[in-house]
């Protein structure tokens, strides 16, 4: 199999314990030809994917935000949109009436834009994350923000207690079933996208518009529910050792965990042997 391209999830897939880029990981794609596409595939927003792409020298490669949601390239450091699809302000609205009496914090993502309601224990781990700061804003505000510029939503993230994240997950499922994807990273999480996006279409957009590759000549890794599509759309979907077993029962191939290397692994097996 001629591999042309390497598409990879982020979290739980691409970065070690620490939530950092191994230096075995950094030194086997500095290995690769620079032209050999890099692409990250995650639901962060761009500025918390840009500077793993610098650690990897691989700023010219695109970006696949929001899990599908944001699709960019750079030209001379310049942010070109590939495709672009976000919640409704209304579908927003409706999301923060659910929450508005509970106390679960609300992000909302526009672009590379992340807003969140106040600087809490929820905004401060996901600075820890992310390396990325947030703008502090009320609902209002952003809502009036987005009205005026007609802008939408790419991803709301709700973070809070576990019991109070089911609670609402499940009331979320009977309401939007038809227009929003739901995903529990953790179980104190719910990432919140549009429903029409995923990794999947949002890889074939983006080879289509920039590069002669196709979907069988790329290698794809992920660990969680949202990367299953991603992995069984590409020719070798490869499951890390950490990844659910649902996302391991779809994989062409499983590989070492994430905090073993296992991108590193695959690279080495299938592009630099």
């Amino acid at each position: 199999m001629t591999i042309k391209a390497i598409c990879t999830d982020i979290d739980g897939t691409l970065l070690n314990k620490d939530r950092e880029l191994s230096p075995t990981t950094i030194q086997t794609i500095n290995r690769l030809p620079k032209d050999f596409p890099i692409i990250l595939a995650s639901s962060r927003m761009p500025s918390a994917m840009r500077h793993l792409q610098q650690s990897l020298k691989r700023l010219e490669n695109p970006l696949i935000c929001y899990n599908g949601g944001f699709v960019i390239d750079y030209q001379s450091e310049e942010l070109i949109p590939i495709d672009n699809v976000s919640i409704p302000l209304e579908i927003c609205c409706k999301i923060y009436e659910l929450t508005r009496f509970t106390s679960i914090h609300l992000s909302l993502y526009s672009k590379d834009e992340w807003y969140a309601p106040q600087m809490d224990y929820w905004t401060e781990r996901e600075i820890r994350s992310t390396k990325v700061q947030p703008k502090i804003r009320d609902f209002s505000s952003v809502m009036e923000l987005w009205n005026n510029a007609a802008a939408g939503a790419h991803k709301v993230m709700c973070m809070g207690k576990a019991e109070e994240i089911e609670a609402l997950f499940l009331e979320m499922q009977n309401v939007f079933s038809d227009d929003l994807h739901l995903y529990r990273s953790k179980d104190t999480y719910i990432e919140i996208a549009p429903r029409k996006i995923s990794k999947a279409s949002a890889l074939k957009a983006l080879l289509d518009s920039r590069y002669d590759i196709q979907m069988h000549e790329v290698m794809a890794f992920g660990d969680n529910y949202n990367d299953i599509e991603l992995l069984k759309a590409v020719g070798l979907g490869v499951a890390v050792g950490n990844a659910r077993e649902e996302v391991k029962a779809i994989a062409d191939e499983i590989t070492h965990s994430s905090i073993d290397d296992g991108v590193a692994f695959m690279i080495n097996k299938y592009c630099l042997s």
